[in-house]
């Protein structure tokens, strides 16, 4: 069946295909904000960022006025004159290793000083790893304490000038401690809920400042991540796999003709023709090669036209290859498009145009709330001398004209009467792979106690880069 004849067979453009990248750039379009930058992981996670002055441990510790710095100010009498704080919250949990160090500035009388992480039920007038579900390693003998009043050798005792610090790999399931940049030892993590970072002092004048990573560290963090994930890709360099030298190459062939990058994949079949028998992948993705290869030319034309900012011109060849697709001048691909084409007058200093474009073609989606965020990130735009700097400046980027560009692929891919699945017309079959094994690492997380990273292709592939 040719192209023309499944046109009346189109899904609405207002269907899930729309929605689908209506969806991705609102996630882009999400930022924290400078001021809470600081407060969240990559994961969304709050992350230590000070003391916690409201939970107290009464008179035996005084915080600083930075939140940063532990003092003892008087003489201790017992065990219950500990002056104990956690960190403003618990350590992240969704990444590989978190970390904190403290800088022993004064040992004082004793050099009771101890590092170590606690939950929230933590009683606070006792030494971290004297109480159950709380580790402790202490500076005045050196020992591990975990969940009982006696310790465990451990490691050399730390003293004025020394800095210590304390991890978690939720790999390995393990807390660590390091002294003066080098790992003291390492103990099983039994305890699956949250923990918070936490120090100690229980001698007159001992003084300590903390680290929660707003200055670099003395144990070289980055190395020992990088060290342990060379050991789990030697790990997994061990598992026997069947060989198939050919697939590679045709599920990246397969995202080539997904996204018509027609000219990319005939280098990429020149290079690879004495390597890859041809062998089709309809049994794996659920579609044929006459499907991955419809209407190639004409999406590469469209992609190429979105990509170089001429709107103008790629919604003409629309209408006249396509006009199904932008019959419903108020569907989200409409929308996309209009909002580009606003952008692109923009990005050329066409300021009045751009006013004259908005209200002549964004009234007419006013009718729904859901665009109203949109619009007004494209309007955002007009206010600022230097829009690019903004926190609207992700509309003139490259990716958003990628965006735009593959919500138009996908909308051509969705009318090949031959396509199964109108599913399949949003992702290749290497983004499926990809989301597939994300979801797999999700699953992992969620066993281990929703603890460890997830699975990041950037990552990887940076990881990859010398």
């Amino acid at each position: 069946m040719s192209e023309t004849t499944s046109q009346n067979q189109l899904p609405s453009p207002n269907g899930f295909t729309g929605s689908y990248f209506l969806q991705v750039w609102r996630n882009t379009s999400v930022t924290l904000t400078p001021e809470s930058k600081s407060e969240f992981d990559e994961n969304g996670e709050e992350a230590p960022t000070a003391l916690d002055t409201v939970n107290s441990s009464g008179g035996f510790s005084l915080v600083g006025p930075d939140k940063l710095s532990v003092s003892y100010p008087s003489v201790n009498l017992h065990g219950h004159d500990v002056g104990v704080v956690q960190a403003n919250h618990a350590a992240p949990m969704k990444r590989l290793v978190y970390y904190f160090e403290i800088l022993v500035k004064n040992a004082g009388a004793k050099g009771q000083i101890a590092i170590g992480f606690t939950t929230s039920a933590f009683k606070l007038r006792r030494q971290p790893g004297w109480e159950a579900n709380s580790y402790g390693y202490h500076g005045d003998d050196g020992l591990l304490y975990r969940g009982r009043g006696k310790g465990e050798t451990f490691g050399p005792t730390f003293s004025t000038g020394d800095t210590v610090g304390g991890g978690i790999n939720y790999d390995t399931q393990q807390f660590f401690f390091t002294k003066n940049g080098a790992v003291v030892g390492t103990v099983y993590k039994d305890v699956k809920g949250p923990v918070f970072p936490t120090v100690a002092v229980h001698s007159q004048s001992e003084e300590i400042t903390v680290n929660f990573g707003k200055d670099p560290f003395v144990f070289d963090i980055k190395a020992y991540e990088a060290d342990h994930r060379s050991r789990q890709q030697i790990d997994i360099d061990k598992i026997s796999v069947p060989q198939d030298a050919g697939y590679g190459f045709r599920i990246v062939r397969s995202y080539l003709q997904h996204y018509g990058y027609e000219e990319t994949l005939q280098l990429f079949d020149m290079a690879s023709k004495s390597m890859v028998p041809p062998i089709s992948l309809a049994s794996e993705i659920g579609c044929g090669e006459e499907d991955s290869v419809y209407a190639l030319n004409k999406r590469r034309t469209l992609r190429q036209l979105i990509r170089c900012g001429k709107v103008d011109d790629a919604f003409a060849k629309i209408r006249e290859w396509y006009p199904q697709i932008i019959q419903d001048d108020a569907s989200i691909i409409c929308f996309l498009l209009h909002c580009q084409k606003f952008v692109e007058l923009v990005r050329g200093g066409k300021l009045e145009e751009a006013i004259f474009y908005g209200r002549r073609e964004f009234h007419k989606f006013k009718i729904s709330s859901d665009f109203d965020d949109f619009v007004k990130d494209c309007a955002a735009l007009l206010a600022y001398e230097q829009p690019q700097k903004s926190s609207v400046g992700y509309l003139l980027r490259d990716s958003q004209r990628e965006l735009v560009a593959d919500a138009v692929n996908a909308m051509i891919l969705s009318t090949n009467p031959n396509m199964k699945n109108s599913r399949l017309s949003m992702h290749s079959s290497l983004e499926m792979l990809i989301r597939q094994l994300t979801a797999c690492f999700f699953e992992k997380r969620s066993l281990n106690g929703d603890q460890g990273e997830a699975f990041h292709l950037l990552r990887i592939l940076e990881s990859g880069k010398k």
